[in-house]
């Protein structure tokens, strides 16, 4: 990081009506800052991650066969630290080959949403291809809603 003339400190302290009434370059400035330290934080935490995981990867795998389970939390002790290793689950489902369960259960003439969840989506990029004839029948199922404002600094050469 480059030399700062805005203290993280000051930053903190400012009210929002303060970074607003900052110099363009200020402004600049703290982004750039800002951008740098998120970027450094990831660095910092993947890191430590991986330390971690090394130091105590073996254990936690350890713990988990002993617990009898492939997944979830245990816990450890390194003399006075207490670690608490989490192995998240993450499931994901064979689309095709749900969508050919689906169409079993209903040709049984069972309802698949008793045992099934399905959301639909349209791809935005083909939505827009399409022709209006098309488009309007999928119009009033249709919502736009805002994202988060994002906002990029650059200060140009003069």
């Amino acid at each position: 990081m480059s030399d700062l003339t805005i203290y993280p400190a000051e930053l903190g302290a400012m009210s929002v009506a303060e970074l607003a009434a900052l110099a363009p370059a200020e402004l600049a400035e703290v982004s750039q800052h800002l951008e740098e330290l998120v970027a450094w934080t990831k660095e910092a935490r993947a890191k430590l991650e991986a330390a971690l995981d090394a130091r105590y990867g073996e254990q936690a795998r350890a713990a988990r066969l002993q617990a009898g389970k492939d997944f979830g939390v245990v816990h450890l002790c390194d003399g006075p630290l207490r670690v608490t290793a989490d192995l998240p689950k993450r499931v994901e489902w064979d689309q095709p080959r749900l969508a050919e369960i689906v169409r079993r259960i209903r040709a049984l003439g069972e309802d698949p949403e008793e045992y099934v969840e399905t959301a639909y989506r349209v791809s935005e990029t083909k939505f827009n291809a399409w022709p209006e004839s098309l488009k309007s029948a999928f119009t009033p199922a249709r919502t736009l809603k805002p994202g988060k404002p994002s906002f990029r600094l650059a200060l140009v050469e003069e």
